[in-house]
């Protein structure tokens, strides 16, 4: 299992590099992604979150299949807004309710370099959203109001400390 690195660790900050070669190193280190993504019990994973300033990520939803995302970018999103509880794996224990948009369309390159285009809602969306927004340093909880955000992270720095 890849480390995975928490709230206040620089590369979850920063804004990730594109990825550019489809290599069989590559090919491994999305596998072990899933593989730590799986025991940590999350449905997504994003590069930053390992250490690794690049451009991707994994998950995989109940009832869906593996997916990974390479350089990907949301070109549309609905009006419509959804609201659910999020929580990270870099961010252990610390769940709340955040607005994003109900639908969502997102292009990227798959694990073989191919380029798709993928229209997606309810959860999926989610995911997709969540787990982009690390790759420009950005955690869930930077979408909260901001006394919402500092009583959650006072919280997390306590039971961190305990």
């Amino acid at each position: 299992m890849m480390d995975i690195y928490t709230i206040g660790a620089d590369v979850l900050r920063g804004n990730a590099a594109p990825v550019d070669s489809f290599d069989d190193e590559f090919a491994a280190l999305i596998e072990r992604m899933f593989v730590t993504m799986k025991q940590g019990k999350g449905v997504g994973l994003a590069a930053p979150q390992v250490g690794i300033p690049r451009r991707f990520f994994v998950m995989q939803i109940d009832g869906d299949k593996q997916r990974v995302f390479v350089n990907p970018e949301i070109v549309e999103t609905s009006m419509e807004l959804d609201s659910f509880e999020e929580g990270c794996l870099s961010i252990p224990g610390v769940y709340a309710d955040l607005d994003r948009p109900a639908e969502i369309r997102v292009q990227a390159w798959n694990e073989r370099g191919r380029r798709f285009t993928l229209g997606a809602d309810g959860f999926l969306a989610r995911v997709i959203q969540h787990e982009l927004d690390h790759l420009n340093g950005v955690l869930f909880v930077d979408r909260l109001p901001e006394r919402t955000r500092d009583r959650l992270l006072k919280q997390y720095e306590k039971r961190m400390r305990a």
